[in-house]
Order: structure tokens, then sequence, then C-alpha cells
């Protein structure tokens, strides 16, 4: 039987999952109503960090071929979204006045942000490779 969510390390990866996305979400939504004016890029950019984080949590915990579908584009557009909005908060400072989940590849939330979606993709190969074999 394939390994699911249900638990072990897939059950830890949909909780990470699940927290970030109430962080974010929770972040963005303050920052949204009190602040937008002082750095709306970066508060939309943590709104859309919380959007993925929540699409990423339901792929993983539905399962299946097609939750491993959404997680894998929800990891990877976190991927890409780390390494480019990262990069650019490194390189011109002056767009990002104010951190997003993703600034300087996630440094104010332990570089977490980096380091997830890559676990999360390996995790869904993992499953992947485990369905294929089962049939």
């Amino acid at each position: 039987m394939a390994e699911d969510t249900a638990q072990g390390p897939g059950r830890v990866l949909v909780a990470v999952y699940a927290v970030f996305a109430l962080a974010a979400g929770a972040r963005a939504a303050v920052q949204l109503a009190v602040q937008f004016d002082e750095a709306p890029l970066a508060y939309l950019l943590s709104a859309l960090a919380a959007v993925v984080y929540l699409a990423a949590t339901v792929g993983l915990a539905r399962g299946g071929r097609g939750g491993r579908r959404t997680a894998v584009v929800a990891c990877s557009v976190e991927l890409l979204g780390v390494l480019v909005v990262g990069t650019l908060s490194v390189v011109d400072t002056a767009a990002f006045p104010d951190d997003t989940v993703w600034s300087g590849y996630g440094r104010g939330y332990g570089f977490i942000p980096l380091v997830l979606p890559v676990l999360g993709l390996l995790w869904l190969r993992h499953q992947a490779e485990e369905a294929a074999e089962q049939g």
C-alpha cells in the first residue's frame, strides 16, 4: 500500500503547510488591511504565498492522483516564488521595503519556505513511484 499523508512524513508535511498557510494568510490579511500603502507588492506576495500554501496543503491532504497533481503545481509555484522573490529582494531591496514570506529566500521564517517545496516535491515523487509500483 502506498504511503499517504495519514501518518509519518506526509502527515508532518501537511501540518507544516497548514501552519504556513495560516501564518502567511493572517499576516497578509493584517498587512493588506492596515498597511497596504506602505509596501503593496510585498503584502500581495504574502497573500499569494498563503494561497499557494493552502493549495499545497489541500493537495497533499487529499492525496491520490488529483491531489498529487495539485500539490506538485503548488510546490513548484512555491519554489519558483521563493527563488524569484528571494533573489529580487536581495538584489533590489528598495522594491521590498517590507518582508514577504519569500523575501531573502524565507530568511524571516528560518529558510523553511526554501526547503519546504523541495521536501514536498521529493515526497510527491516518492508517492507517485509507490503508486506506479502498485499498478
